[in-house]
């Protein structure tokens, strides 16, 4: 069986068997199977280029040095130094079988192997040498491919442990990457729930401030009932008013809205007015707060902005509790002027 189907039988693609004997220059199975391993992951190269690029051989043969034979010592001589010089010409006339490595001792066929040994092993001492390489025994090459087998396999694990640990480190990256986008969405969530109920608290300040508001209002209107009809009473009976009518009718007027002095300068404590404007055709309500100097007009492109249906040049605003209706002229009040301070309901139509 030759070199090439021994080779063959043990997996390995023929083009790069072909290309491993002619860099080895079909000197053997052992050096075919050592240039494999070593190019194993190498891209197999143009062969006209190869042919280009190999080195010249100084053949052993059983005739002796010709000229070219002479060349190659020489050439052998330029490279590898004046010892290996000096030994091939002192041996000129002795039949050279093979180039010995003055450094290990390995002998070579040629100086190919010589060269792929000298790239190898950074040896650069070699000279011919008489001792005779003999083949390869059937035992022996089924030695070597038991090593060549056990190389490869051995070359593999390693290969697949650094994948391994390559594809560990990366999943290990991914899952701290997922871990941190985790707690940014959890921090961002939390924060957004912080945000949430701060705003419900508010709004629950604002809605009882506005009850307390309303409550005050329509205590005020039933005790100015009350004295009117106590007044209205007197003077149809002709009696005399009661002190407590006549005093009690400023603090009455005050607690209106818009009712007199009293009622803006209690509006004077707060800086902003909370709105809520109603729609006569019925839908949603629309909730501002809106700064207490601010004026009607305000309040009207406001619901402008909301509704499309809204023109601030038509729409009018009125109050249910207590009962008003305001005109086109009290646009330009404001809104604490109108007694709308600190929270008010409007009807818009």
């Amino acid at each position: 069986m030759s070199d090439k189907d021994v080779l063959v039988s043990m997996g390995f693609d023929p083009a790069r068997i072909e290309w491993a004997l002619r860099a080895t220059k079909n000197s053997g199975l052992q050096p075919a199977m050592d240039f494999l391993l070593e190019h194993s992951d190498d891209p197999i190269p143009d062969p006209s280029a190869q042919a280009q690029a190999a080195p010249s051989s100084v053949t052993g043969g059983d005739a002796p040095m010709d000229e070219d034979d002479e060349e190659d010592a020489a050439a052998l001589r330029a490279v590898y130094g004046t010892g290996a010089g000096a030994a091939v010409a002192a041996a000129a006339d002795v039949e050279a079988k093979s180039i010995k490595c003055s450094q290990c001792g390995k002998i070579f066929k040629n100086t190919s192997l010589a060269n792929y040994h000298a790239e190898k092993s950074g040896h650069d001492q070699f000279e011919e040498s008489t001792e005779e390489i003999k083949p390869l025994t059937e035992e022996e090459k089924k030695q070597k491919l038991a090593e060549l087998r056990s190389k490869m396999a051995e070359k593999r694990s390693v290969k697949s442990k650094e994948e391994a640990k390559e594809q560990q480190a990366n999943e290990a990256l991914r899952r701290k990457a997922g871990r941190d986008m985790g707690a940014a969405k959890e921090d961002l969530q939390a924060k957004q729930a912080m945000k949430d109920a701060e705003a419900k608290r508010r709004e629950k300040i604002e809605d009882a401030k506005a009850r307390a508001a309303i409550k005050a209002q329509i205590e005020a209107d039933k005790r100015e009932r009350a004295e009117k009809a106590a007044r209205e009473k007197a003077l149809r009976e002709g009696k005399s008013l009661p002190e407590s009518s006549a005093s009690s009718s400023t603090p009455a007027a005050a607690a209106r809205p818009g009712g007199g002095a009293a009622a803006t300068t209690a509006g004077k404590d707060f800086k902003e007015t909370r709105l809520q404007i109603r729609l006569a055709s019925g839908g949603q309500p629309y909730t501002t707060t809106l700064s207490s100097d601010a004026t009607l007009r305000e309040v009207a492109e406001f619901l402008a902005g909301q509704v499309l249906s809204v023109d601030v040049e038509t729409v009018s605003f009125a109050q249910h509790f207590p009962r008003k209706q305001f005109s086109h002229a009290d646009f330009s009040k404001t809104l604490r002027d109108l007694g709308l301070t600190p929270s008010a309901v409007l009807i818009a139509s």
